[in-house]
């Protein structure tokens, strides 16, 4: 967080709760600010982030969009482009694959092909990941697609306060930024600073420190990294847990200085395995000089080759899960990889 942060007072919030007190102080702040989206008004958005906010500042102002994410995204990246803020939800990060000419190809490119002369100040909240029985088609975790993608940022807030502090810092950056909320956190609860603050949209943040094994996690993978790294403790095993919070872009030094103490890593992410978070980073590693501290291979755990499913224990199957990650803990520090 900024500095300012010493000096607020805090409360106790949900993830949700942190979200719209964001949005409100957005408003109330810049008249420039509005939000966007299918069902955000009196519905109160699909997971209820936006709630009673229509009745305090308008339907000018919290505008509820018909049901084309194409046709809204477009609208959001013109107004944007007009001088406005836009805030656009979607009510599954899914649902975005229909919007991305809007997203890839309009609002990442325009500040680039217009040399400048213009910018697109939008933020794009995306309910994200699996855990709540949705099923393959409103799960995934697709923060890899985006953070491919130059002149987009791409963010994961992990806490109440990193998800309050970074939609501020969002609402205030010239380009586009894409919030990943994992739908998991929407109910966590945690002290959040109150008033006006923003956390920094690239910098990773050291969740626990640790002398044996790094891990990087990202979403809803940090409570469970957390978890794994106070199990491995009981084993003599001490990991040291790094909360990424942006894709794109990625904290390469706070990663690397952790890899060079620890000489392990281990990559965490709901992602399919595949081309994910994970293998970006391990990648920089390689390519770096904290590989020359490696003292094993670094080991991935990522989402499985497949839609996630509708079943309970399949779903949970398919992405890492506390005793996965402590797992690879354990392996990684008995060579067994």
């Amino acid at each position: 967080m900024n500095a300012q942060t010493s000096d607020l007072t805090t409360r106790e919030m949900s993830y949700a709760e942190a979200l719209r007190d964001a949005m409100e102080i957005a408003l109330e702040r810049d008249e420039r600010v509005i939000l966007m989206g299918e069902d955000i008004g009196v519905y109160g958005g699909a997971f209820q982030v936006t709630g009673d906010l229509v009745h305090r500042f308008g339907e000018d102002r919290v505008i509820d969009t018909p049901i084309s994410e194409l046709g809204g995204a477009g609208v959001a990246v013109g107004a944007a482009l007009t001088g406005l803020r836009p805030i656009f939800e979607f009510q599954f990060s899914d649902f975005a694959m229909l919007a991305m000419e809007q997203i890839a190809n309009q609002a990442a490119k325009l500040r680039y092909m217009l040399g400048g002369e213009a910018s697109v100040p939008l933020v794009i909240r995306m309910p994200a990941g699996s855990g709540t029985g949705a099923a393959a088609q409103h799960s995934q975790s697709l923060e890899a697609w985006f953070g491919h993608v130059p002149g987009l940022k791409v963010v994961q807030p992990t806490t109440p306060a990193d998800a309050k502090g970074m939609l501020l810092a969002a609402v205030e950056d010239p380009d586009p930024v894409i919030i990943f909320e994992h739908k998991l956190l929407y109910k966590m609860k945690a002290e959040v600073p109150e008033g006006y603050y923003t956390v920094p949209l690239d910098k990773a943040e050291v969740r626990r420190t640790g002398e044996d094994v790094t891990i990087v996690a990202s979403g809803g993978m940090v409570p469970r990294a957390l978890e794994a790294a106070e199990a491995a403790a009981a084993q003599g095993h001490s990991a040291e847990v790094i909360d990424l919070r942006s894709i794109r872009p990625i904290d390469r030094e706070t990663i690397l200085s952790s890899v060079r103490k620890t000489g392990r890593l281990i990559c965490v992410y709901e992602g399919v395995r595949t081309m994910g978070v994970g293998a970006e980073i391990s990648a920089m590693v390689a390519e770096s000089d904290a590989f020359d501290f490696l003292d094993a291979p670094i080991l991935r755990l990522g989402g499985a080759e497949a839609p996630i499913p509708y079943n309970p224990d399949l779903e949970r199957a398919a992405v890492p899960q506390t005793a996965d990650i402590e797992h690879a803990i354990s392996r990684l520090m008995r060579r067994e990889v």
